[in-house]
């Protein structure tokens, strides 16, 4: 292989790397029990470490199952001042937010309290599929 033609394939390769690796902000709030029945999967419990999505993201069903990595970022109202924990949560797409801005995701009330204070009740996120 010519040393052009590595460079180039090295080059697509970071940039392959660079779209998967670049996270989708957003805002998140939650929802409570119970999560059953869902929208992708009827009456089977999928645990409670969940996300509803937008009808974007939903695409008509097909992100059933797409795993996602959520962090907070940050506040979006004068409520809670620092909400974010510092910590990520993988979630499951397993239902629509028929409600949901197209900016927005529903995340199951356990879930939003592994990276955020429920009282700040909306926060601004970055997800990554995983």
């Amino acid at each position: 292989m010519g040393s052009m033609t590595r460079v180039f394939v090295v080059i697509a390769m970071v940039a392959c790397l660079t779209s998967v690796a670049h996270a989708i902000a957003g805002q998140a709030t939650f929802y409570t029990p119970p999560y059953i029945p869902s929208s992708c999967f009827g009456n089977e419990n999928r645990g409670n470490m969940i996300l509803a999505a937008n009808s974007g993201l939903f695409a008509n069903r097909a992100a059933c199952g797409t795993r996602y990595r959520v962090t907070c970022t940050g506040r979006t109202n004068l409520g809670v001042l620092e909400p974010c924990t510092g910590r990520s949560v993988d979630v499951t797409v397993v239902d629509l937010c028929p409600g949901c801005n197209s900016d927005q995701v529903d995340l199951s009330q356990e879930a939003f309290a592994v990276i955020a204070n429920t009282d700040a009740g909306r926060i601004n996120i970055e997800y990554n599929r995983i």
